[in-house]
């Protein structure tokens, strides 16, 4: 396959996003933020918060059918230059200052070919390269400049997107059917808790409350995943995004802070809140997580939606503490008083919960598949390995 070399600069523009107030937000254009490229690398536009700002409709700023949207600054190295796309632009849309916006002038370049091949894993690999910082992880238009790429002709790309689009479909569907099945699973929560006659009791009644690991073993090229905080997303675990340690460090891990089936895990340090069920059929260790382990497996599905409550979310990002880095302690989610219905109740709801969480993980098992087929599939057609 014929491929030419192209520098990012030769072949678009780059904006930086625009900055405002907080008071700005609820109303007004549809805005790119850092999440709606992290969530997807194809933007649901349907889902994007807007703001209220005074632009024209050829304003600089308004996006255009065919940008990209870089991520320029983000808490998590693995967020740095993320790449995302709006398919079929439906408004006037714009994005703000942590996101880089990236428009094609190049029309031997097709922009759905650019995202999928920034996405790749040697794309994002070379991406987060670029990154530079501490605590705060940035990418600037200078180092995205001279960034290079290859790329067959403009024929050969379009076959290539149009392949790929297949797979993005099922996954998009795929996404569709898991916000549903979680809205449908916290419904059945509210609707049990405004219902029910409710009795107060300790988390310490219901489960064992431990948290991982305060260690910072060595990355390493193969091994033992170590999960912390920041990769529990969307009530998953993103394996993607974690790091290997040796053998000997996780089971140095494991005789304190040891994961299961069935348990449920907590960020509680930086990204606080964010929970998971473990579900994996590998053992893995965990740092800057609280783990839950339920005495009874009816517990699970309510742990599960009363740790992602309104109110508790609420209540972990108020009576966190710290200065550089929020966090919440060991001692204060031992403290945690959980307001429970009667045990008949509980089964019920646990029956019908739990096999809405359990659809959702084998959703979000198949979407796994679906991206690393994609991955794969796209490698053999850029190195002609299947002809297009």
């Amino acid at each position: 396959m014929r491929m030419q070399k192209y520098k990012l600069e030769e072949l678009g523009e780059f904006k930086n996003g625009v900055n405002f107030s907080s008071d700005k937000m609820g109303s007004g254009f549809p805005l790119v933020n850092v999440k709606d490229v992290t969530d997807n690398c194809l933007i649901n536009d349907d889902r994007l918060a807007k703001v209220n700002l005074d632009l024209k409709p050829d304003s600089d700023y308004i996006a255009k059918e065919g940008d990209l949207f870089f991520v320029r600054s983000s808490v998590k190295f693995e967020g740095a230059g993320k790449v995302g796309l709006i398919r079929n632009l439906k408004e006037d849309t714009t994005h703000c200052g942590f996101i880089i916006r990236y428009r094609l002038t190049n029309k031997n370049i097709a922009p759905l070919f650019l995202l999928y091949l920034f996405n790749a894993p040697r794309g994002r690999e070379r991406l987060r390269n670029l990154a530079s910082g501490a605590t705060i992880f940035n990418i600037s238009q200078t180092s995205l400049k001279t960034l290079e790429i290859e790329a067959p002709p403009l024929p050969t790309q379009l076959k290539i997107t149009s392949i790929l689009s297949a797979y993005d479909d099922l996954i998009e569907n795929n996404l569709k059917r898991i916000k549903l099945l979680e809205e449908k699973a916290f419904l059945r929560y509210k609707g049990i808790m405004r219902e029910e006659k409710l009795e107060e009791r300790s988390i310490l009644n219901i489960c064992y409350v431990t948290d991982g690991t305060h260690d910072s073993p060595k990355q390493q090229v193969d091994g033992f995943y170590l999960v912390t905080g920041k990769h529990l997303i969307g009530g998953f675990i993103d394996f993607s995004s974690a790091y290997f340690i040796s053998e000997a460090d996780h089971d140095k891990i494991q005789k304190r802070s040891k994961v299961t089936n069935g348990d449920l895990v907590l960020s509680n340090i930086g990204t606080i809140g964010n929970v998971a069920i473990i579900d994996s059929p590998f053992e893995f260790s965990v740092k800057n997580v609280i783990i839950f382990k339920p005495y009874d497996s009816l517990y699970i599905s309510f742990l599960y939606c009363y740790l992602n409550s309104n109110e508790m979310q609420t209540r972990f990002q108020q009576e966190s503490s710290g200065t550089s880095q929020r966090f919440i302690s060991l001692a204060y989610t031992r403290a945690l008083k959980v307001k429970l219905p009667n045990q008949d109740a509980l089964k019920e709801f646990h029956q019908e919960v739990s096999s809405l969480l359990k659809l959702k993980s084998i959703l979000n098992q198949q979407n796994t598949k679906l991206r690393e087929a994609r991955d794969i599939l796209l490698l053999k057609l850029m190195n002609g390995q299947i002809v297009v």
